[in-house]
């Protein structure tokens, strides 16, 4: 399954790769990791590329590199996100260092919702957030997602559910 290349007025989100593994390698060996189960050594970024690569043979859809159009940049990851043991399929993202405060992650799941949502013909979506992440609790509301309750995962904790509106309410 090849991934699709998205694009949004400022970024191109694009088929993860090769080119990937240092600005992920540099994301989860810092604090800004946390979340999302880092830090983590390079050896295990490798892995979780793999992972991210994979998920779209196993599953048709999965996260996106997010590029800043204009320079290039590789700012982050968002996408698409349902691995064994998750509760039903998410909409997630990554900022790097330095891209957060200028809405991206905003700008990119919103661009992923619609593909799930006109492409793949989901009707609905959650975001998992760890309780302590303001910055994606806010990225959350201002796609229109509601804080519904909790999710407990056996390696990230506990985790709040966000609902995302449907296809309708997304629009």
């Amino acid at each position: 399954m090849n991934a699709p290349t998205l694009a949004t007025e400022r970024l191109t989100l694009r088929p993860l790769g090769q080119k990937d593994l240092a600005p992920m390698t540099a994301f989860y060996a810092s604090a800004r990791s946390q979340f999302v189960g880092g830090p983590a050594s390079a050896e295990q970024v490798w892995r979780m590329l793999a992972a991210e690569i994979g998920h779209w043979a196993l599953r048709g859809y999965g996260r996106w590199g997010v590029d800043i159009t204009e320079t290039g940049e590789t700012c982050g990851m968002v996408g698409l996100w349902n691995p064994e043991g998750w509760p039903e399929p998410e909409i997630g993202w990554d900022l790097y260092a330095g891209f957060e405060g200028r809405g991206y992650a905003t700008e990119a799941g919103r661009v992923a919702r619609e593909h799930a949502y006109t492409v793949l013909g989901w009707t609905t979506a959650i975001s998992l957030v760890n309780p302590a992440n303001t910055g994606s609790q806010g990225v959350a509301r201002r796609l229109g997602a509601v804080h519904e309750g909790a999710f407990h995962h056996e390696r990230f904790g506990m985790l709040e559910v966000w609902r995302h509106p449907g296809k309708e309410g997304a629009a």
